[in-house]
């Protein structure tokens, strides 16, 4: 049986409201967490392909760099709380972590539901009650909106709490319950949202080589993709895997430069936005011309096939009207100079991105500067916190998002408790 009043209500069972619950209970406080789904956790166990990626070993201000969506907000927050403290949370628990390729740290298990039941059994520990299945109507404040007084659920019941933390989620993964209701329940309180828009997303093209599917399938591997603006300026760059699709374009370093790409769109009105390809980054011309020297007897696809698939090398050929059984030696200075500036430029375009729906994280949400940054208090209704992503703040896949919701979730945790004794 629910009580009807508490010291502090988190709205939302996901990374961020579960740490912030559990940090709010440690203080010695009456804590509520509400979920609509049957379940808490349900975007959790799918992150990181099931394995969650609890964090980034890496420093405080390579972390912030990798959340280009408002990451310097975090400085104060992660000078109470950090990715080392993530890490020394988890293995006081008992859940052994390893390091993998760029600092990404997983539970040894390889399994996010060891994340997500050290969680609940921490809530469980420390007499957190939830309440599941139970969708909030909206946030209550008292009668002269001074303060914040509970939650009203669809059911039309209130229940009390002095300080109520919204940890509901953007709009990515939304058959995980995420719908954007915090949105609305953060303007009633007063706050402006960011404009939304989807990061971490698949790219959408009519380049000729996405609609004639002629390189559809094909990954390349540590290509140094660039988003360029309309001056010809870089915007990011990212050195990572990639792979063409039946739409466009997807994988790591694509997936890293969306969020980019879809701003630069809004921003520009631009219809679409032009990237490159550097297919060999560790080799300028200058290499490239050296080791394609020494084997220049050989047919010019068979010494390009030595640094990506044999299909890109084909197109590579073919907008340059080159036949792929010339021998290298046989090019001509200009020719082998445009060889060499596709390979390190291969251009491309973007009409936009899938969907947030389709994304893994929501660009946008609650205006950061209308959030107290030491604590993820409302500067606008005393007692409101947020945490997550419903917050603008958003991160590149690898451990750089889940280490922002644990983090708002301890220190809304934290204020939240503080706030309601």
């Amino acid at each position: 049986m629910t009580e009807s009043q508490y010291d502090v209500i988190v709205v939302g069972a996901g990374s961020s409201g579960l740490m912030s619950a559990i940090q709010a209970a440690q203080q010695g406080v009456r804590v509520l967490i509400i979920e609509k789904n049957k379940r808490p956790g349900r975007k959790l166990i799918l992150t990181g392909g099931g394995r969650c990626n609890v964090t980034n070993r890496t420093t405080r201000d390579e972390l912030i760099k990798h959340i280009p969506g408002n990451g310097k907000f975090l400085y104060s927050a992660l000078s109470q709380f950090n990715q080392e403290d993530i890490i020394a949370f988890f293995e006081d628990q008992g859940v052994m972590l390893k390091e993998e390729d760029h600092g990404r740290m997983f539970p040894v298990t390889d399994s996010a539901r060891t994340i997500r039941d050290t969680l609940l059994d921490n809530c469980n520990r420390l007499g957190v009650d939830f309440l599941l299945e139970s969708p909030v109507e909206q946030v209550v404040f008292t009668e002269d909106k001074s303060r914040v007084a509970g939650v009203q659920l669809a059911t039309k019941e209130i229940i009390e709490a002095k300080s109520v933390v919204l940890a509901v989620g953007g709009r990515a993964y939304p058959r995980t319950g995420a719908t954007g209701d915090g949105y609305a329940w953060a303007k009633k309180a007063g706050h402006t949202i960011s404009r939304l828009y989807a990061t971490e997303a698949p790219l959408l093209s009519d380049d000729e080589i996405i609609t004639n599917k002629i390189l559809k399938g094909v990954s390349l591997r540590d290509v140094n993709v660039t988003v360029w603006d309309g001056n010809a300026k870089p915007i990011v760059s990212h050195l990572m895997d990639m792979i063409f699709t039946h739409f466009g374009y997807s994988g790591p370093a694509i997936l890293r430069c969306s969020g980019h790409v879809n701003q630069y769109l809004y921003e520009s009105k631009a219809d679409r936005c032009r990237l490159t390809i550097d297919l060999q980054p560790n080799l300028d011309a200058a290499d490239l011309d050296s080791a394609a020297e020494s084997q220049r007897d050989k047919q010019v696809l068979t010494i390009l096939k030595q640094w990506m698939p044999e299909r890109m090398a084909e197109v590579l050929l073919s907008q340059l009207n080159i036949s792929a059984t010339t021998p290298f030696k046989q090019l001509d200075t200009e020719e082998v100079a445009g060889l060499w500036a596709l390979l390190k430029a291969f251009p491309i375009s973007a009409t936009g991105s899938q969907p947030i729906e389709k994304g893994f994280v929501t660009g946008g949400g609650v205006n950061t500067k209308e959030i107290e940054p030491s604590s993820m208090e409302s500067k606008l209704m005393p007692g409101l916190f947020f945490c997550g992503e419903l917050l603008d703040i958003n991160g590149y896949t690898g451990g750089y998002n889940i280490t922002a919701a644990f983090v708002t979730g301890t220190i809304s945790g934290w204020h939240a408790a503080w706030s309601s004794m």
